[in-house]
């Protein structure tokens, strides 16, 4: 192993594992906040301890997912040093402003919320679950900036030899960026909406707690349908953004060879990279170029019009699209669901049986979206502009295997402790209520 696919791996095996962490914490804390809402209007101390429970597992989730997400940064001097050097202009000023705006923020926060019950008001209380909320979400916008960059660089002049930041409000108002940051974070809340429904559904089908899981099932059941839907309109719109700044990684996300006008879209194919084909392929006539261009008629490039070592990894990219988008159609259909008995979810036992199998996939979706994202990509760092293999830092593949094989264990044990302290706690449900 060469140290570039050594150092790509290491990479991608960090934030495989941060990425595990980050979606429920993104969610969690919002529905948290709006838990403990309902309980500073009402008075409800169901919502209270809503507010409690789902807290916990979400400052056990937070705590495990910072510790994977220092070490990301920290591999773009050791490994990635040329790509440091020509883009650090830029990509280093939006991961300055997520680490001195949004992580104190939330690191702040946090802390007076989890220490904060019985000592402030709580409505005062209830603020600083928002803003831990908000400064999560603000750490993700800024995250999702500087890779909508790296994915379509903009706001950029090239001098000196590298890449230098020309206009600030170009980079912060990329349109891939956006569109990306309002696809990812919006499918973390369906990751999120479907643990407080699995977990909730686990609890009914055992009769425990029965009123309180009835009233965090209600309110996760509107959430989730909201973001399914949401993430199922808008990653259209991110695709055909793809189409149009992306070309190999949509013709390989389609595993399209040919460039054709009226391209087929490709409902199921074995795709046959040595060869340049499918080695069997279900297509529907005409829609790829209806979805990615809106017209019928519209040309779409293939593969074969790019250089072969320009092409992104075709099998995987493709059916690694082919998953996220299945399993958002479940995800759609699971929150209809829900959504229809979140009265009386007691009343459909296979309703809450499929809730609880339900709870790990949209980590794969999730996993298997940024897959697209990155390895569709290659084998640019920064599309178009510099390639992963001219990033890597001159050091030797025995090194990173070293340090490779030491993240996989740490992260292994820490995603083991993870899982097991949420599984630990959901399992043990609320605090008992007050006499």
């Amino acid at each position: 192993m060469d140290v570039v696919w050594a150092s790509r791996l290491q990479f991608a095996v960090a934030a495989f594992f941060h990425f595990l962490f980050v979606p429920l914490t993104l969610g969690l804390s919002l529905l948290t906040a709006i838990y403990e809402t309902i309980y500073v209007k009402t008075g409800d101390e169901d919502y209270k301890r809503a507010a409690k429970f789902w807290g916990r597992l979400f400052l056990i989730n937070f705590a495990l997912g910072v510790v994977t997400g220092i070490t990301l940064e920290f591999q773009f001097g050791t490994n990635w040093r040329y790509y440091s050097e020509y883009v650090g202009d830029i990509f280093g000023s939006l991961l300055a402003i997520e680490a001195t705006l949004a992580f104190f923020l939330e690191s702040t926060f946090i802390a007076v919320w989890a220490f904060g019950w019985n000592r402030l008001s709580p409505k005062v209380h209830c603020l600083a679950i928002w803003l831990t909320a908000i400064a999560s979400n603000i750490s993700a916008l800024w995250i999702l900036i500087a890779n909508g960059w790296m994915q379509h660089p903009v706001g950029y002049v090239l001098r000196n030899g590298r890449a230098e930041l020309k206009s600030f409000a170009e980079v912060v108002f990329n349109k891939f960026a956006w569109l990306e940051f309002l696809h990812t974070v919006p499918a973390a809340y369906i990751l999120s909406g479907f643990f407080v429904l699995g977990v909730s559904a686990w609890h009914l089908r055992r009769g425990k707690e029965a009123v309180f899981f009835r009233k965090s099932f209600r309110v996760a059941a509107v959430w989730t349908l909201i973001f399914s839907l949401f993430v199922f309109v808008e990653g259209h719109l991110h695709g055909t953004e793809v189409a149009h700044t992306q070309p190999t990684k949509l013709a390989a996300m389609e595993a399209l060879w040919e460039t054709q006008s009226g391209a087929p879209w490709t409902l199921f194919a074995i795709p046959d990279p040595a060869g340049e084909r499918n080695v069997v392929e279900i297509k529907i006539p005409k829609l790829l170029s209806l979805l990615a261009f809106h017209s019928p008629s519209a040309e779409v490039k293939g593969l074969k019009d790019f250089p072969p070592e320009e092409r992104p990894p075709v099998s995987f990219t493709f059916w690694s699209f082919r998953i996220m988008v299945l399993l958002g159609i479940w995800f759609v259909l699971m929150s209809l669901w829900a959504f229809k008995n979140r009265e009386r979810p007691e009343a459909s036992p296979g309703l809450l049986r499929a809730l609880v199998w339900t709870i790990p996939l949209p980590y794969i979706a999730i996993e298997a979206g940024w897959m697209v994202a990155e390895v569709g990509r290659q084998p640019w760092i920064v599309y178009g502009l510099m390639k992963t293999a001219d990033a890597v830092s001159p050091i030797s593949p025995a090194q990173v295997t070293v340090t490779l094989l030491a993240f996989v264990v740490f992260y292994t044990v820490l995603g083991v402790i993870d899982f097991w302290l949420l599984a630990h706690y959901a399992r043990k449900g609320p605090e008992p209520a007050s006499a």
